[in-house]
């Protein structure tokens, strides 16, 4: 990932909003596309990173990884890594990331409200 040059105007704003605004914090945190994804798959309980994987077929190995080391710096996800060979990593949420969980469930619940109101079929996938 290019690291972003700390006295650039961008950053600093960027660093100014989320001191201001809630909502810009917790988007630096979970926000893109691939986070959410991944805190949805972990709602139900730790996941070795193959399954998360397999749950996620469009993401790319090297998005997933960025991602889950992302939200583990962030405190969201916990990484446990067995010494046994083949090595055995799973991720889990952290109680931060627990906390996400009604965030989480109200975009479901706003996403199956909206499907319905435009028309769209949509089948929820059984974890």
């Amino acid at each position: 990932m290019t690291a972003v040059k700390e006295s650039s105007t961008q950053n600093h704003n960027k660093t100014a909003n989320q001191l201001h605004c809630p909502v810009t914090y917790v988007m630096n945190k979970i926000g893109g596309h691939w986070k959410p994804i991944i805190l949805y798959q972990l709602l139900n309980g730790s996941k070795r990173y193959s399954e998360l994987r397999r749950a996620i077929p469009p993401i790319t190995e090297k998005m997933l990884i960025q991602h889950l080391k992302q939200m583990e710096a962030d405190n969201l996800v916990i990484r446990k890594a067995e010494p046994v060979v083949p090595p055995y990593v799973t991720y889990k949420l952290s109680e931060a990331g627990e906390e996400l969980t009604p965030v989480m469930t109200a975009m479901v619940d706003w996403a199956l409200k909206d499907y319905q109101r435009t028309g769209v079929d949509f089948e929820m996938d059984e974890d």
